[in-house]
């Protein structure tokens, strides 16, 4: 555990670097985070770029994300992806297995990072969350932090070949308390219910950082 936390590191200063040099990458209210315990990273996605702007905008967690497992093929891949803390899922299995593995990981105390709208925005606006993350962030019992990312799609949206030149910034708002989340029950309903809540706290912040000079 500890000399992968020693890679991810690495690799998480390495991709900083490259992300500050060229694209320019700010990060704002990285102190919202909470230093130890399981939380839930909620981060809206528009492009493969937003789990390493996720991870390098922070200092103090290391952030899981759960990818698929045919990118762990071949001995390199493997290494690398696990050295990076990453987890694999199957997805020939369904959603199930990845709800209770990212809640066994939360319920060990780690940050995990996840996006309520399932996949990448086609136009980079917000999409509504999907039910799951709702069902997790309810049976784990834990705080959410939302976070926006922008500038990505911009750089790197779907399809393209190439990082254009250019600048992101992620922010890190005020944690979602447990309470908060579970006043809104336990059920079908309460879970999208949760995960309005979410895209709700990521549009604010989307709202407070396009209104941000620049």
């Amino acid at each position: 555990m500890k000399d992968r936390c020693l890679f991810y590191r690495f690799v998480r200063g390495s991709t900083a670097l490259w992300l500050k040099g060229w694209l320019k990458l700010e990060s704002h209210g990285s102190e919202n985070v909470p230093v130890s315990g399981g939380c839930v990273l909620a981060s809206n996605h528009a492009s493969y770029l937003d789990p390493p702007i996720v991870a390098c905008g922070l200092k103090h967690r290391v952030v899981r994300f759960m990818a698929r497992d045919t990118l762990f093929a071949g001995r390199f891949r493997n290494w690398f992806f696990h050295g990076i803390r990453c987890v694999p899922l199957d997805r020939t299995r369904g959603d199930v297995a990845a709800l209770r593995k990212g809640i066994q990981i939360l319920k060990e105390g780690e940050a995990l990072g996840l996006f309520p709208e399932g996949t990448r925005s086609l136009d980079g606006q917000l999409k509504p969350a999907k039910g799951g993350i709702g069902f997790l962030v309810a049976k784990a019992g834990v705080p959410v932090v939302p976070i926006y990312v922008g500038g990505s799609f911009d750089a790197f949206p779907k399809g393209a070949k190439r990082v254009r030149r250019g600048k992101v910034f992620v922010y890190y708002g005020q944690p979602i308390a447990i309470e908060e989340i579970a006043r809104l029950g336990d059920g079908k309903d309460s879970y999208q219910a949760i995960g309005d809540l979410i895209m709700s706290k990521i549009a604010l912040l989307r709202e407070k950082a396009l209104n941000t000079p620049r």
